[in-house]
């Protein structure tokens, strides 16, 4: 028989780390959670060196994800994917802003090919990055696949702001931290 249904869970020490009732109000704040998130991730050995944070414009906390790739044997459960789905299902709307409100997607590394459609389907305003896809191949064994050559471009005639290297050396960080302790094995 098929399944019918999946389920994609986050680690059990994300409240540990997340302080849901916290107004996260700058571009640092933001991508420093994502960063940790990430970090945490990588030394708890429950997924990949990639953190990402949800919030509405007021910095209030919608939704994180880290990545779970591996632990879930599912190539979709990216941590920006994850934290889409999570305040989709929070806030009961496929498209976040549908309602006129503006959301802010922080990561601690540039979308991958997937993560990046996902973005601009999901209804986000803002996408704040930490480390360069250039540092996420130069460090590790991740392909980031294709993007426009104008990516940034695009998203922004799409009404999405950019911002990069929102504390990019401390994101490249956790991807050395991810292959000292032996990368992609768990």
């Amino acid at each position: 028989m098929l399944s019918a249904e999946f389920t994609l869970t986050l680690p059990r020490w994300i409240p540990d780390e997340v302080d849901a009732d916290r107004r996260f109000t700058d571009d640092e704040e933001r991508v420093g959670l994502a960063i940790r998130l990430a970090r945490r991730n990588v030394v708890e050995r429950t997924g990949g060196p990639f953190g990402a944070a949800l919030f509405d414009a007021e910095g209030r906390l919608i939704s994180v994800g880290v990545n779970r790739v591996l632990p879930e044997h599912c190539s979709v459960a990216h941590a920006e994917t994850t934290a889409l789905m999570l305040g989709q299902a929070r806030v009961k709307r496929a498209r976040l802003n549908s309602d006129g409100a503006r959301y802010i997607l922080a990561t601690s590394a540039q979308p991958c090919a997937m993560c990046y459609g996902a973005s601009i389907w999901a209804g986000i305003d803002e996408l704040v990055i930490g480390a360069r896809a250039e540092d996420v191949m130069e460090l590790s064994e991740f392909d980031e696949g294709p993007l426009p050559a104008d990516w940034v471009g695009e998203l922004e005639k799409r009404g999405i702001a950019v911002r990069r290297d929102v504390f990019r050396l401390a994101a490249r960080e956790v991807f050395d931290l991810y292959a000292t302790l032996g990368g992609a094995r768990y």
